[in-house]
């Protein structure tokens, strides 16, 4: 098992969370918590004009639980009107995403 490892990066009114190991049941709430900091730090920022990028290129793995932080991430986003959005996606977790229905919203 690969840890999971978050690095965030602040330029320019983004936040960029770099997500590389394994995201799984075991590591889900690491990332849940971090991201929801970054939520927050974003909601108060001046003029609400802040983005959150997550970056998961040198993700390794990702489960179901893994793929339901992410949704989760998306959807605290959407209802505090920050722009989030994965960048960096490998083959395999694309195939997931689209085969769960999630590559339009989370991409």
């Amino acid at each position: 098992m690969e840890p999971l490892h978050l690095t965030t990066v602040r330029r320019n009114g983004t936040l960029t969370v770099s997500v590389s190991g394994e995201l799984d049941i075991a590591t889900t709430e690491l990332l849940r918590d971090h991201l929801l900091d970054l939520l927050r730090e974003a909601d108060s920022a001046p003029h609400k004009q802040v983005a959150l990028v997550i970056e998961v290129s040198r993700l390794t793995f990702i489960d179901a639980a893994g793929l339901g932080i992410l949704v989760f991430a998306h959807n605290a986003a959407q209802r505090q009107q920050t722009p989030l959005r994965l960048t960096g996606v490998p083959p395999s977790m694309r195939r997931l995403l689209r085969i769960t229905g999630l590559e339009g919203r989370l991409t």
